[in-house]
């Protein structure tokens, strides 16, 4: 092998002087045509570029094949026949079929080069479970950089791929990192093509793997025809048509969401036949796809996961609703609800002996003396601490900025409050909160135009977004709605309290519209209806949050970049493959939840206060209130008056409320991330015009706005990409989305509302002062706490609400968290490397930040008698419900 001597101080230009350098995005430049003659007949030159190295080159012989050993990695599926015969066929030799693709074409053709094949034959399993496959091959001169491989799966069974190393090369070993479902040859002839880990711009793409690349997005985009089965890999989308089955009951039809009366994101398509009585909506089945390398891995399939809620929901929940056979029955004492604590709830047997055992571990008991299954609850931990903390008005308050939903709390801006809703439907649209009530519970402090001009007063505005759904909702038996609005002063001491409720009930059955408002009092009377209605209020933030702050922001507005990026960024694009690990097993997530939360007579209906209108109350929000770029962080705040833009503020934000636990620890999260995708982005694109023509990156920016919210595609407030800094904001907002933001609202449900009372789900009857009769008045008066628990929801719902909260609030044992683990694709890249360990360094700092805050007395929103520290934004966890750790996606 020739060794030229390159000096340090030689430039590429001076032994190059006409050639032009093809850039590499692992550092290597290809020099083809060497401007001397003489070294034009010499071996063809690599030059590798390394940070703290002089500039070396390494010539390849022209004579010499290389001898190179492929090693796979697979998972196989075990425990079923067929992988029984696969383990026999693997002794007669069946095995992986591996084909080597080179990255440039044939220079005398003009044609892609002839593969390298080889078999690569099973050699050990490891104690992990991880099955090797071995195969040596002979790659002949002149073949050039492999670029690809093709695979083909010789077994009865699929198997999960995780890698591909191909070791012997002079330039050392190349990866292949697949992660994905590989398809027995007996279920498809077609073969799977997998890239290397390097990563490039459509422009920047070598010639022998174009056409492959472009291959690989048109059959992953398929032909928006026919219905999906288990094992495709097809990404194509459609309208929320299958969230009710009209065909088995016509209380279950629901309208499609997603299209001009129903505005929504768009799901991934499965094609399945239509209803028979509803040609607009989809029948639907068992079977909710999603493509193949969407669905988890063996790994995540067999710890606790997305199976363990799907078991929850098809078993445990029928079981509850077994055991529990008044579905009306209310909570007879509040000790009754610290039995579930203590006690737990005696279920029937399952028809898998130990079944609920193995899948909820954390909370059912077995009874070794009778054999029973007791499902007794974990007590959460703010009950733990405080067994009132949610008596407290001043714990009502701290939550709507440290607790499960910080993001619904606003400045009051414009004075007297008003509805926007039409008067001559919903009545008057004037509040009865006046400034003189407001004035006289803030005792003489100030005046209300002072306490606007001081940004003094907040609000809890669920107004205009539920009183259109008064009339309907209040058809359906126990359960009741109201509209309603809760504002409150902020204190010198930076804490909020609470000073007024109104709650209102449009014209309905020839009535006119009623309206009241409810103050904090140390009378008993008005203490109690105040706390009545502080519960309505809670029922509707509850709604709010799991509807539009959990579901719609994350899952749902999630789904539709997932598509997109799959159908418009090839796995080589450098952007795919940043954006990859935060979406991974949303889809899988997002299909569970059509079928049993968020369907029709599911969780959500069943037990949350909009009943079988939730998710169309979803749709509203979507369409007067999503917006993308309010999506952000810092914009969110700014919309909603809980922040200004301030460059001499720490983030270049001055909070309203300083002391905003979930502001404050968000900024930091948002920056860190923002800095980390600033360092990615900035490397592949050194300027604009890489931008505006990478085609695969603009058709998939369109593909979002046009057809994932295709609802949205004219709204004004969309940004354009045309620079750099465009796409750092763009992909930040998303990363943002799927970690930090859905980790603050997702991981303490238990924590929240596992005590169910703090946060009612549903409230199911009316306040006592709306059409008062003698007798229901009487009633109040003489059991006031007993018309409280009445107003709570069900035994049957509280439960089910809080053993699903207690599986959504659970970290699974193999977590992946924001910065803990480097995509292998990442570390190929030296530049990348460095800036990923920057920012896995920057969270572990930001892990340290919380801890102080927490630990910091003056922080009195954070920390305090009985308070649980807020934590929801710490990146790493422990496995279970612990009330901390962001995931890099959503995957519960």
């Amino acid at each position: 092998m020739l060794k030229p001597q390159v000096h340090p101080s030689q430039s590429l230009k001076t032994l190059f002087p006409l050639s032009k350098p093809f850039l590499h995005g692992n550092g290597h430049a290809f020099l083809p045509i060497p401007s001397s003659p003489s070294l034009r007949k010499g071996p063809k030159i690599r030059v590798g570029f390394s940070p703290s190295k002089s500039i070396k080159a390494v010539a390849t012989s022209a004579e010499k094949s290389i001898k190179v050993k492929a090693v796979v990695t697979v998972k196989p599926t075990v425990g079923t026949v067929l992988s029984i015969v696969d383990d026999i066929e693997d002794m007669f030799g069946k095995s992986i079929v591996l084909e080597l693709v080179s990255s440039e074409l044939d220079p005398k053709t003009g044609l892609e080069k002839p593969k390298i094949k080889g078999h690569a034959h099973k050699a050990e399993t490891e104690k992990d479970g991880d099955v090797k496959y071995e195969s040596e091959l002979e790659i002949p001169s002149g073949f050039g950089e492999v670029g690809a491989v093709f695979v083909e799966n010789e077994h009865h069974k699929e198997m999960y791929l995780k890698d591909i190393v191909l070791d012997g090369f002079p330039s050392g070993p190349v990866n292949l990192t697949c992660n994905s479902w590989l398809h027995s040859k007996h279920d498809s002839k077609q073969k799977r093509v997998f890239f290397t880990n390097k990563s490039y711009l459509p422009t920047a793409t070598p010639n022998g793997l174009k056409r492959l690349r472009a291959e690989g997005l048109a059959t992953l985009r398929g032909n928006g025809q026919g219905e999906r089965k288990t094992l495709d890999r097809i990404y194509d989308y459609d309208v929320y048509n299958d969230l009710g089955d009209p065909d088995s009951d016509p209380e279950l039809a629901r309208p499609v969401l997603g299209g001009k009366e129903n505005p929504y994101p768009r799901r991934c398509r499965t094609g399945r036949p239509r209803c028979k009585t509803d040609p607009f909506s989809e029948q639907r089945g068992s079977d909710f796809y999603v493509p193949r390398d969407e669905a988890f891995s063996e790994i995540k399939q067999l710890t606790f996961s997305a199976k363990t809620v799907y078991s929850v929901l098809h078993a445990l929940v029928p079981s509850l609703e077994t055991a529990i056979v008044d579905t009306n029955l209310g909570f007879p004492y509040f000790t009754a609800i610290d039995s579930l604590f203590n006690e737990g709830v005696n279920l029937p047997p399952p028809q898998k002996e130990g079944l609920w055992n193995t899948l909820l571990p954390r909370l059912v008991k077995a009874i070794s003396d009778t054999g029973d299954d007791i499902l007794r609850f974990e007590t959460p931990d703010t009950i733990e601490r405080d067994k009132f903390f949610w008596f407290r008005d001043e714990e009502f308050s701290r939550q709507t900025l440290a607790g499960l939903n910080p993001c619904s709390i606003q400045l009051i801006t414009e004075w007297p409050l008003k509805s926007a809703l039409d008067p001559t439907i919903y009545g008057p649209p004037e509040s009865k909160i006046t400034t003189e009530l407001i004035e006289k519970e803030i005792r003489g402090i100030m005046t209300v135009e002072e306490a606007l001009k001081q940004k003094k007063l907040f609000i809890l505005d669920y107004h205009d977004l539920l009183l259109p759904y008064v009339e309907k909702v209040r058809q359906i038996k126990g359960t009741t709605l109201y509209g309603s609005r809760t504002v409150f002063f902020l204190t010198p001491s930076g804490t909020l309290r609470p000073l007024v409720i109104e709650l209102t009930r449009p014209p309905m059955d020839g009535k006119p519209q009623w309206k009241e408002v409810y103050l904090p009092s140390w009378h008993s009377t008005e203490c109690w209806l105040w706390r009545l209605a502080k519960a309505h209020v809670l029922a509707h933030d509850s709604g709010y949050h799991q509807l539009v702050s959990h579901w719609l922001r994350t899952h749902c507005c999630t789904e539709p970049y997932i598509i997109a990026t799959n159908r418009q960024l090839s796995v080589m694009h450098p952007i795919y493959r940043l954006l990859h690990p935060h979406f991974r097993y949303t889809m899988e997530i997002n299909a569970l939840a059509r079928q049993a939360l968020i369907n029709a007579g599911g969780i959500i209906e069943s037990s949350f206060a909009p009943g079988k209108y939730s998710l169309e109350l979803s749709s509203v929000a979507y369409d007067k209130q999503w917006r993308f770029d309010y999506q952000a962080l810092p914009k969110d705040l700014i919309s909603r008056g809980m922040a200004v833009e301030d460059p001499s503020a720490p983030h270049g934000l001055k909070l309203t409320i300083e002391d905003y636990p979930f502001a404050n620890d968000g900024l930091v999260l948002w920056d860190t991330i923002k800095q980390w995708v600033t360092d990615y982005v900035n490397h592949y694109y050194t300027e604009a015009s890489l931008i505006e023509s990478d085609k695969e990156l603009q058709a998939w920016w369109t593909e979002i706005r046009t057809v994932g919210h295709g609802d949205k595609k004219d709204e004004p407030w969309w940004p354009v990409l045309k620079t750099p800094q465009d796409l750092i904001e763009i992909i930040t907002t998303i990363v943002w989305v799927t970690s930090g933001h859905h980790a603050a609202v997702n991981f303490g449900q238990y924590t929240y509302a596992g005590y169910f009372p703090n946060r009612p789900t549903i409230a199911r009857t009316n306040m006592p002062t709306e059409d008062p009769s003698e007798e229901r008045w009487k009633f109040f008066l003489e059991k006031p706490e007993f018309t409280l628990l009445t107003t709570f929801p069900s035994q049957i719902q509280a439960t089910k609400v809080m053993a699903v909260l207690d599986v959504l609030s659970n970290h699974s044992p193999d977590e992946e968290y924001l910065g803990q683990d480097m995509e292998p694709a990442w570390g190929e890249d030296p530049i990348i490397k460095g800036a990923f360990e920057k920012f896995s360094g920057k969270l572990k700092e930001f892990e340290g930040i919380i801890d102080q805050r927490n630990a910091d007395s003056n922080l009195k929103n954070r920390s305090g008698a009985g308070i649980v520290p807020y934590e929801l934004l710490k990146p790493l966890s422990e496995p279970g419900v612990t009330g901390k750790g962001v995931p890099y996606s959503i995957s519960i």
